[in-house]
């Protein structure tokens, strides 16, 4: 599948911003099944200066930086990405979940101790109440890890209630976990805590995923909007993608934008202001098959 992806954010202040300086991860990052046909940042108004390069994850960021006077900021990320199906694991193919654990103890080669900076706690994945007891009911003895962990994927949707309203950036794993409800972005930090309260690696994936609007209805532009999810490492697979939200393993539907530890390393749009008092921010997606 080939998609045009577009993701506009705008900032309104009520004051005059004197100098501001962002990162921006909205490029779509290269991947086995993934390829990067074009991707263009926009910026209004226009910066003084304005970078692009991979940050620690291998993530295609861009830095930019605004020095004259401003009350309105547009940032415009167009992308052309080609997504390609695949095969879907067998779950039961994998190492038992066990071994892997133990496997990253004493990492074997490059991509085994890569793997192990995602099973320490990170600052949106910390956690104080027994999430292990949680994540426990999925973890038999010796049971395949990718099997384990798509259980866990499922209970995490049956458990947890899809709400807008309840979270933000910033609540913690213990609040999602009180609540029972959160977004796809809180829905990934519940596995990937859930996973690394038992030893064993996850990461975070920001990205977009396809929208299908009702029978009948015309899609809007500007309506779809980012997506998350969560990916697990079994030796003999590598990164496996599970979503949470929808309870399924991603395929050719979901774009990646960028990988990390959780959402603060990804973080599509942030920055520093000098000025601006209060603002009001518009953020639109736009995900359509060429």
């Amino acid at each position: 599948m080939e998609y045009k992806v577009r993701h506009r954010t705008a900032y309104r202040y009520l004051q005059d911003v004197s100098y501001s300086c962002h990162l921006a991860h909205l490029t779509p990052r290269e991947t086995k099944r993934q390829r990067v046909l074009h991707s263009n940042l926009g910026v209004t108004p226009r910066p003084v200066r304005h970078l692009r390069k991979p940050d620690y994850f291998g993530n295609q960021v861009e830095w930019f930086a605004l020095d004259q006077s401003h009350t309105y900021l547009e940032v415009i990320c167009e992308s052309r990405v080609s997504v390609s199906s695949f095969p879907m694991p067998d779950p039961l193919r994998s190492e038992n979940w066990e071994a892997v654990r133990e496997l990253l103890e004493w990492p074997f080669d490059g991509e085994a101790r890569d793997a192990v900076q995602y099973s320490f706690d990170s600052p949106l994945t910390a956690f104080t109440i027994d999430v292990a007891a949680y994540a426990g009911k999925s973890f038999a003895p010796k049971r395949p890890l990718l099997d384990s962990a798509i259980d866990l994927m499922k209970r995490i949707y049956s458990d947890f209630r899809y709400d807008t309203t309840v979270t933000d950036a910033s609540t913690t794993i213990d609040d999602i976990f009180g609540m029972r409800a959160g977004v796809c972005q809180d829905l990934a930090h519940v596995g990937i805590a859930c996973m690394r309260s038992m030893g064993l690696p996850a990461r975070y994936v920001s990205g977009y995923l396809l929208t299908q609007p009702p029978p009948g209805q015309q899609r809007l532009v500007g309506a779809d909007a980012s997506h998350a999810w969560f990916s697990v490492w079994a030796p003999s697979l590598g990164w496996i993608d599970l979503d949470p939200t929808n309870n399924l393993l991603p395929s050719e539907k979901h774009v990646t934008v960028a990988w990390g530890r959780d959402f603060s390393d990804v973080s599509p749009l942030g920055g520093v202001i000098t000025g601006g008092g209060e603002h009001v921010m518009e953020v639109g997606v736009d995900v359509a098959p060429t």
